[in-house]
């Protein structure tokens, strides 16, 4: 399925606006370009910007799997009869901006070679439909360039108002349950709901620090998905969280923790209620995180360390690991095969 990956995004149209039949393609495409652009048509190496959508039917009525006007926003690809299967290069080189496209592959021949690889939604004798609405063509990599950077401000403003959203939505669920509960919190800067359990001393964390803590993660309806404190999950050593911009002296963590760290200390033990946009947002994270979860994570601050103290310490760690790996190596080559041999009396 692989092939299809540049095609996974995609605009819906109207199927009936077209009244002509498909014309055949290779390897049991059909497809049918309603042509409503102008202008020369897509060449090897232009770069195009196209709202897609796949839909799946399953001989009664269609299912939609993805759209880009919905989703990510319009996606640009590279056209070349390298990276885009040869079947679809045919079909999509014959398009001019403006136009649109409707392809559709029998579930059937999709999975001829493996039919046991069908998933239950998809039904033989169904369609797998792809339609494409070709916006751009852009011919130079600058233009593309700047045609990503525009819509990178615009996606970003849309998350935004989305998030903005979902915050006051997740508010009230949150305002709700910590009423029932008598739960004390306050909010942090950006959301993040923080129950102080026990104080700790010292300044309040901030952006020059780096935070060695014990967690444990769960869903607001209580299901565990993670913790460096359950031998369970495999991992029973305090967890680095870098607060810098410094990337060397750790990982990134969700929004939400950076956010939630800013009202504890050293020695604090807290609970953080977490908000979806300020977490994975739409996206699931493992089999337990689902879209638009808002987590819920037990939080001890362990110690506080300065760039210095925490560049110190992972250089330490980085030299010890590498004096036990030479000790196994040197192990291991002291020991010799017995080349003796015992005689046989007979």
């Amino acid at each position: 399925m692989r092939k299809f990956s540049f095609l996974f995004f995609i605009a819906v149209i109207s199927l009936t606006a077209c009244t002509q039949d498909f014309k055949k393609g290779d390897k049991g495409l059909e497809y049918k370009i309603i042509s409503e652009g102008s202008g020369a048509k897509v060449k090897m190496g232009d770069y195009m910007q196209m709202h897609i959508c796949q839909i799946i039917n399953n001989g009664k009525k269609d299912s939609l799997l993805n759209d880009t006007r919905t989703t990510s926003g319009p996606i640009i690809e590279q056209i070349d009869s390298v990276s885009v299967p040869p079947e679809y290069y045919k079909i999509l080189s014959q398009m001019k901006k403006g136009d649109s496209l409707i392809m559709r592959l029998l579930t059937d021949s999709m999975f001829a070679q493996s039919p046991g690889a069908m998933p239950p939604f998809f039904k033989k004798g169904g369609y797998f439909i792809t339609t494409v609405k070709l916006l751009n063509v852009f011919t130079t990599q600058a233009q593309k360039d700047s045609a990503s950077s525009a819509e990178m401000v615009i996606k970003e403003r849309k998350e935004a108002i989305e998030n903005k959203i979902s915050l006051a939505k997740e508010d009230k669920t949150l305002q709700t349950l910590f009423k029932k509960d008598n739960i004390t919190t306050v909010k942090s800067e950006l959301g993040t709901y923080v129950q102080i359990i026990k104080p700790g001393v010292g300044p309040n964390i901030d952006t020059s620090v780096v935070v060695k803590t014990n967690y444990t993660g769960r869903t607001l309806q209580g299901k565990m998905f993670d913790s460096n404190t359950d031998p369970a999950k495999g991992h029973v050593e305090p967890f680095t969280v870098n607060m810098t911009n410094d990337e060397s002296l750790g990982q990134a963590v969700i929004k939400g923790w950076t956010d939630g760290f800013k009202m504890l200390n050293k020695g604090a033990i807290a609970k953080f209620y977490i908000p979806s946009a300020l977490a994975y947002g739409k996206r699931s994270a493992g089999e337990d995180i689902g879209p638009n979860s808002i987590l819920v994570f037990d939080i001890e601050v362990l110690d506080v360390l300065t760039k210095d103290q925490a560049r110190a310490e992972k250089e330490s760690k980085v030299k010890i690991r590498k004096m036990n790996q030479q000790k196994f190596y040197d192990s291991i080559a002291k020991i010799q095969p017995d080349t003796t041999t015992t005689k046989v009396k007979h």
